[in-house]
């Protein structure tokens, strides 16, 4: 795992903007500690910053591939894991391909000099990465399937400047700092356009695309997308391939050359990963998996349930670690810790965006993952599960299915994403957010696959799925990514490969809620590998701090933003909300709801002011 970027500009030699491309490169110095390199071929200059990972010694990058012995074809920078590296090396071995590293990145390079642009359809993995090809003077970047890993890139007159995070591109003079409306609109509302970026004029490429830059322009054009397919299983075929398939998927994913641990919850889909680790681990005589969970001061004994978290994790996560024996570890965070200023501009500048939903989450991974990182270089987590099988209260909320609107944003969810009540009314009208909201989602019906012949709940439920794999995952994922490589620590996702996500998405709702329950084809496929409470368990999201601690201090940071008259968010608030709010008594305030508009206020003042950003409604 890595961070990576360059410049490619067909009128200039790049020796000449050495310096430039180096400042972008270490921009990616909290993604990659371990290395760094730069290449540099005429019109183009290739940067990267190295999280070591497979092949310790010999991964170095960015790196060029020989043809014939005689000269040097192609180069790459490259972020991310190949889980099948080890095939695809064997077939070109067999083809005549000589290796001189054991890395995936080698591989990766390898493949495209013998299989051309086609050989990324051949790639099993979470990926990112520029490849430059010198016969034709074309440069592509390439992103996965599912968008686990970041990939941004800024047109130019002349070529294009790209890197893993926007400030890899605002390192470069001609990447300006400036937002527009559309760039604010994806920061008020809980929406994520695929391709779009917050920054006027940055793109990021999306899930399954490849973007190719030559002296005739830009082109896109996507390798991968999800599609309506007949499915032909049983119920107990679809039960027992699904267990086949992560079978297959975590034998891959555990493979390191580094320190490897699993991110435990006491949930389904944690709890899945780390049994299926443990058992992979112990069959091949290695050491068990070691497991981290994270809980708050005093939730021990203070926990509440609350509408959308009935149950604190840690007794399941006790119930886990006994059946299957893995070396544990709790981390307990302090929750006015998670308020720190100092802290929230740590976020901000690893995230180049205000953390605007979630709240506390984001602090609390980035701690988590910190600690996380003293032990161990890779993670695995059961981020995506809902998403795949149809987990969140929403897909079996009829008010939700029946929205015409993203589900996550009807019923009382819709609350808990809502960051905008403490914004100027006038200023929302002029964004026309509702208009912004509704063409989002009729953008993403209308992108939405059809299988011929389906029945009408079958076809609805398939749009469910759709919106929440191209749209709700993202914003997960880029959370994910965010706060653990701004610690040098790579997660790894096993329900986002791609041969899982496709399978799941065609399985009718009928067998796919056969029971009743969420994620009904997942219990089925992993009950034995569970204890019986966290098969039954009822999803339950990530934990949220409980402590009127962390509240007085999210007020006393909304108090100093109304005393500043030179706050950078100022103009675009409601006073007379922000004195309402700040006037009821402490504790009054919903964790769940209310905050979310203090977050967002805090959050996007701080990141005004940590990037000199430029708004220009």
């Amino acid at each position: 795992m890595c961070g990576i970027a360059g410049w490619l500009s067909y009128s200039q030699n790049m020796d000449a903007q050495r310096d430039t491309l180096q400042r972008m490169t270490d921009t990616m110095a909290l993604r990659g500690p371990d290395a760094g390199g730069l290449w540099i071929d005429g019109p183009v200059g290739l940067g990267h910053r190295r999280l070591s990972i497979i092949d310790l010694e010999g991964g170095r990058q960015p790196m060029t591939a020989m043809h014939g012995g005689l000269r040097e074809v192609a180069a790459i920078t490259y972020s991310g894991e190949v889980y099948n590296f080890r095939e695809l090396r064997t077939e070109l071995l067999r083809l005549g391909h000589r290796f001189e590293t054991r890395s995936d990145t080698e591989v990766v390079l390898r493949a495209y000099v013998e299989w051309g642009e086609g050989f990324v359809e051949r790639l099993n993995g979470m990926y990112a990465f520029a490849l430059w090809d010198l016969r034709t003077q074309e440069l592509l970047l390439i992103r996965d399937r599912m968008g686990v890993k970041p990939l941004y890139y800024y047109p130019t007159a002349d070529g294009v400047i790209f890197g893993s995070e926007p400030k890899a591109l605002l390192a470069n003079p001609l990447v300006p700092r400036k937002v527009r409306a559309d760039g604010l609109r994806e920061i008020l509302e809980m929406v994520k356009t695929p391709g779009h970026a917050v920054f006027d004029g940055m793109r990021e490429v999306m899930p399954g695309e490849i973007v190719r830059i030559n002296r005739q322009g830009l082109s896109r054009r996507h390798y991968w997308k999800l599609e309506a397919r007949e499915h032909t299983h049983s119920l107990d075929e679809t039960i027992r391939h699904t267990r086949d398939l992560l079978e297959d998927i975590v034998d891959r994913q555990i493979v390191a050359d580094v320190p490897l641990c699993s991110l435990l919850s006491g949930g389904l889909d944690s709890s899945i990963i780390t049994a299926l680790a443990s058992k992979k681990l112990l069959a091949a005589g290695k050491e068990n998996i070691r497991s981290f969970s994270v809980d708050f001061v005093d939730h021990g004994s203070g926990f509440t349930g609350d509408a959308v978290r009935g149950t604190p994790d840690a007794p399941f996560v006790r119930d886990l670690v006994e059946k299957i024996r893995s070396s544990h570890q709790e981390i307990v965070l302090d929750s006015r810790e998670l308020a720190d200023p100092a802290l929230r501009a740590q976020i901000v500048r690893a995230l180049d965006l205000p953390p605007a939903f979630w709240g506390d989450m984001w602090p609390s991974l980035y701690r988590l993952f910190q600690e996380v990182r003293k032990h161990s270089t890779v993670a695995l987590s059961g981020e995506s599960a809902d998403e795949v099988f149809g987990g969140y209260r929403w897909f079996h909320d009829p008010e939700a299915i029946q929205a015409d609107t993203f589900p996550w944003l009807t019923s009382v969810t819709g609350r808990y994403f809502d960051g905008k009540p403490l914004f100027d009314p006038g200023l929302l009208t002029q964004l026309d957010m509702q208009g912004f909201l509704r063409d989002s989602y009729a953008q993403a019906i209308a992108e939405a696959p059809v299988l011929p012949g389906e029945s009408a709940t079958d076809q609805r439920m398939r749009q469910m799925s759709y919106v929440n794999l191209t749209r709700f995952v993202q914003t997960l994922l880029d959370r994910k990514d965010r706060m653990s490589m701004a610690v040098g620590l790579e997660v790894r996702v096993p329900f986002c490969d791609h041969r899982l996500v496709e399978y799941a998405f065609n399985i009718p709702w009928a067998l796919k809620a056969f029971d009743g329950r969420e994620k009904s084809i997942l219990r089925a496929a992993t009950r034995d590998l569970l204890p019986e409470s966290i098969s039954e368990r009822v999803k339950s999201p990530y934990p949220s701090t409980q402590d009127p601690a962390y509240e007085q201090a999210l007020r006393d940071a909304l108090t100093a933003i109304q005393a500043d008259r030179n706050a950078p968010v100022t103009p675009l608030l409601d006073s007379s909300r922000i004195q309402q709010t700040l006037a009821k008594p402490l504790g009054s305030v919903s964790p769940m709801y209310e905050r979310m508009g203090m977050e967002l206020v805090v959050g996007l003042n701080t990141w005004l002011s940590e990037y000199d950003v430029s708004l220009e409604l």
